[in-house]
């Protein structure tokens, strides 16, 4: 490719809605143009770097024998009124009436769809296991989307789809999709941690994210750095605590004027933040047919003072998967008090408690009084108050806490999730009758798996990692351009021309995705252009270089250019490239 047939549209300062580093430098590089909130053009920058991706996840998915298919963007809402996904999602699932007054879905995803193809076709186990995957593009009705690709409503998403006879079929089809996930992120180049994930309401271990490390990353990765630990926020746990102590102080009721968080009267008292307990009050509704609540039930769930509940956890207690934060009449009529005072004595009706382990383990703690400017010291579980029944995780880990192989203390970086595997089990082939006829003879549902890859946000978690303050730096297996030769004033000089041409076409010859820059810019302008672009190997024909047989090359990390013979640049490069 020559440089005067591309589309090059570069800028100097990024438009004043761009947040982070990938969406700056994405828009001054002309990679990206928006079009609306969150809906972006793929220039042919741009679109060249998403090619790119996507070949890579495509080879590897056929070489895991995933069979590539595509399904429509626009989907009937009939096959998501089965899941019941129509009514259950949000206003991000974006819902369209066709000119009959008919429902339709544009797909964030295609779970539904994928499970009818199948449900129609697979008759026999001898039939199974099978893997189907697309690359389309989806659409996220976002609130708010920001940070350009990294969150914009329309985007393009790899989805891949397995179904198997048994659970031990689709535990195997799972570890070959998380194989091919870390071939495909070897591949790219980049930074990358698989950390376990979250499995909700299907439970189970089978769930993994892949994220890409950069310090702008918007998700908390827990890990160990003395063992093979890793998990987002979500789902890190750390080693449970140890034996309580025995108690040592008397309870006591203790004035703690205007002080209603735990850091406040932690500060009044003289004593360290994680021996108090915070008090957060949730509450359960009961719902008639009409989906009105008819019953409530109040929670209490106490937690040290220096740590937060991971809400995530909090769901998966029994009795609390559909909790919502209780109202201020409801607190007032269960505790007699207003927030910041609140504790487990002294209550005025009875609610359900659950304690986190780790306040479980205190002993001689401070909690509210139920009184507005007091709270209790010195409390002790089985002394002042029965031992908690219900004792579960409910926290967030933080950097230090003990990892829960007992390898040394955790770690928290931030990442950019860019790919999650995740087991599915029967959820979606029990909910819509999706069964074959086994080896007994009899029907029985599909196990099923999913697996994602955001194919434009990968190229915006590469910026994030690699970039500097002259622009973007590409890994070589996803850049737009392998190579860029920069001819200084070749008009001037036909001995310039000709050994640029000379490189540039046994370059295109080896198969290198080189580009030259034919466009007449003058240097400096030439090369801000190709740093900001991020193109990794840049190799300067000038004249008077030539007059000593020589030429200029840089990798877009150096800080300066060395010289390389113009007699075996081409092999030189071969070198840097490993071609």
């Amino acid at each position: 490719m020559k440089a005067s047939q591309f589309f090059i549209s570069t800028l100097k300062e990024a438009p004043a809605d761009a947040e982070v580093v990938s969406h700056q430098l994405m828009m001054r590089a002309g990679m990206i143009k928006k079009l609306g909130a969150g809906v972006y053009n793929y220039m042919p920058m741009g679109l060249r770097v998403i090619r790119k991706v996507e070949a890579i996840v495509r080879e590897e998915m056929n070489r895991a024998g995933a069979v590539e298919m595509t399904m429509p963007v626009i989907q009937p809402a009939e096959l998501w009124q089965e899941t019941g996904r129509f009514e259950k999602m949000g206003p991000e699932l974006l819902r369209i009436k066709d000119r009959h007054g008919r429902d339709f879905v544009v797909q964030p995803t295609s779970e539904e769809v994928v499970t009818d193809v199948m449900r129609q076709d697979i008759k026999s186990y001898k039939q199974l296991p099978k893997n189907l995957y697309q690359i389309q593009t989806k659409f996220r009705d976002e609130r708010r989307p920001r940070f350009g690709l990294m969150r914009g409503r329309e985007f393009i998403m790899k989805d891949a789809y397995s179904f198997d006879r048994d659970q031990a079929g689709a535990k195997a089809s799972y570890q070959v999709m998380a194989a091919a996930y870390r071939r495909i992120f070897d591949r790219f180049g980049l930074s990358y941690r698989a950390v376990a994930a979250d499995s909700g309401a299907i439970g189970g271990d089978l769930s993994e994210e892949f994220q890409v490390i950069a310090a702008t990353g918007e998700d908390a990765i827990v890990y160990c750095p003395g063992s093979d630990y890793a998990a987002n926020m979500e789902k890190a746990e750390a080693l449970p605590p140890g034996a309580r102590k025995p108690a040592s102080q008397a309870m006591a009721k203790t004035p703690t004027p205007g002080k209603a968080t735990c850091a406040d009267v932690a500060e009044l008292l003289g004593i360290p933040l994680n021996t108090t307990v915070k008090s957060l009050v949730l509450a359960t509704d009961e719902l008639d047919e009409a989906g009105k609540p008819v019953k409530s039930q109040v929670w209490l769930l106490l937690l040290r003072g220096d740590h937060e509940m991971n809400e995530v956890k909090v769901g998966k207690v029994p009795g609390l998967a559909d909790f919502r934060f209780a109202t201020l009449p409801e607190i007032e009529d269960h505790f007699g008090c207003k927030p910041g005072y609140l504790g487990p004595l002294n209550l005025k009706k009875p609610v359900k408690l659950v304690v986190d382990r780790e306040a479980a383990a205190l002993a001689d703690w401070v909690c509210g009084a139920n009184e507005v400017d007091f709270h209790m010291t010195g409390v002790n579980w089985g002394r002042d108050l029965p031992e908690p029944e219900l004792v579960v995780d409910l926290r967030n880990v933080v950097a230090g806490d003990p990892s829960p192989d007992g390898k040394g203390a955790l770690a928290i970086e931030r990442g950019i999730e860019i790919g999650h595997v995740f087991y599915l089990g029967t959820k979606y082939s029990r909910a819509m009758n999706a069964t074959f006829l086994g080896e007994n003879g009899k029907p029985q549902f599909m196990e099923m798996g999913c697996y994602g890859i955001g194919i434009t946000r990968l190229p915006a978690a590469a910026i994030e990692q690699n970039h500097d303050e002259r622009g973007i730096i590409w890994p070589d297996a996803i850049a737009p351009f392998t190579v860029v030769l920069c001819p200084i004033s070749p008009d001037r000089f036909p001995e310039v021309e000709a050994a640029a041409n000379k490189l540039y076409g046994e370059l295109l010859a080896a198969g290198v995705d080189v580009i030259l820059d034919d466009r007449g810019e003058r240097p400096g302008a030439m090369f801000a252009d190709w740093e900001l672009i991020g193109v990794p190997h840049r190799v300067t024909i000038g004249d008077r270089g030539l007059k000593d047989g020589q030429l200029e090359y840089q990798h877009r990390r150096d800080a300066a250019s060395s010289k390389i013979d113009v007699a075996t640049a081409f092999d030189f490069l071969k070198g840097k490239l490993a071609l």
